[in-house]
């Protein structure tokens, strides 16, 4: 069906009208000028994510409904990475003509998934026409008790440097989805090239290779916020004393919290969790998979620190927790030790969206 049918507030409406609020917090949602939040006792947490065709996902690979739930894990992980708990969320698109409204019902199915999963109310938002492509901003909003809240600048010298899961299993997704693009895109280019229509026709059913790399491209395609771990935390009464999630790479966030919190930091390569199957496509592709899980980014995972007095109650919570390092002063330098022994300056390489 062409959006223009039922026009903007038709598709608002057939978008949103099964969306019934979970939170007693959420007093008004859609259908007014403003959504109506309360909150007792509470500090409120606010983010917000643009995401770009073309710059942050590719069409050609990920249909809308995966784009959906990844769209609003990565405001939902935001929330958690300050210690808060997540209550609404507003979607704002900007499509062009391609799209139908059968591509929005799936793009809405993927955020609902989402929200459902932890209990998040969709309050309101915006929609406009695109030239240049499909652009998503999304806010998310939050509650924590002001004492509970973590920052970036808490990390304190002895403190012990800790991450969620594993690291560097979304770049490798990346990667094997973007060979598998060029290789399909090479053979196009060759049968046209030879006028072939045989197998121009037959590229239509063309099968990329994921076989045995199922699990790097859930992690790049469905990404998980990992508040399951916050919840353990909780349990165990560990409370963070600096925390981010890692969107861009564990080194550029180590760097900020060590930046923000004033201080150095060691961590130890053999201590860097990473999965199997990240290692293998590594190999494939040559490339170093530790530079991986330092830079690739996009794992959002929870990097954080806490007291040294923790460590027990932290070793128990493996594997969803990993001591990788700990908090040194700031005149000794953030720190990489590699398996034999050497030491090599941590420095930012991770994904910045506003370089080619």
């Amino acid at each position: 069906m062409d959006i223009a049918k039922i026009g903007e507030f038709g598709l608002i409406d057939r978008l949103t009208k099964e969306h019934k609020p979970k939170n007693a917090s959420t007093i008004y949602g859609v259908g007014d000028d403003c959504t109506v939040l309360h909150y007792d006792n509470s500090e409120v947490l606010v983010t917000t994510d643009m995401l770009m065709e073309g710059v942050h996902f590719d069409l050609t690979y990920i249909d809308l409904q995966h784009l959906g739930y990844k769209s609003a894990m990565v405001n939902i992980s935001d929330i958690f990475a300050m210690n808060g708990t997540p209550r609404q969320m507003l979607v704002s698109i900007a499509l062009s003509k391609r799209f139908s409204v059968e591509d929005m019902d799936a793009f809405y199915q993927g955020l609902r998934m989402a929200c459902d999963k932890w209990g998040i109310d969709i309050v309101g938002g915006d929609t406009t026409s695109s030239f240049t492509g499909l652009a998503i901003s999304i806010t998310c909003i939050g509650e924590a008790r002001k004492e509970d809240i973590v920052y970036r600048n808490g990390a304190k010298e002895n403190d012990l440097i800790c991450v969620t899961g594993d690291l560097g299993a979304s770049y490798m997704g990346l990667q094997l989805l973007e060979r598998e693009k060029t290789v399909y895109y090479q053979q196009v280019d060759e049968a046209k090239r030879k006028n072939n229509k045989a197998a121009i026709d037959a590229l239509k059913n063309f099968q990329p290779d994921f076989a045995g790399k199922e699990y790097l491209l859930q992690r790049q395609l469905q990404p998980e916020a990992r508040g399951d771990v916050l919840e353990k935390l909780r349990l165990c009464n560990i409370r963070p004393t600096s925390m981010m999630d890692i969107s861009d790479g564990l080194s550029s966030e180590l760097l900020h919290i060590c930046n923000q919190s004033n201080c150095g930091c060691r961590i130890f390569e053999k201590n860097i969790p990473i999965d199997y199957q990240t290692a293998v496509m590594a190999e494939e592709l040559n490339m170093n998979v530790t530079t991986c899980a330092l830079n690739g980014g996009e794992d959002y995972e929870l990097l954080f620190t806490a007291p040294i007095g923790d460590h027990e109650k932290l070793q128990e919570l493996a594997p969803n927790v990993h001591i990788i390092g700990h908090v040194t002063r700031k005149e000794l330098g953030c720190q990489l030790v590699t398996r034999d022994g050497q030491e090599f300056a941590l420095k930012a390489q991770g994904w910045n969206p506003l370089m080619d």
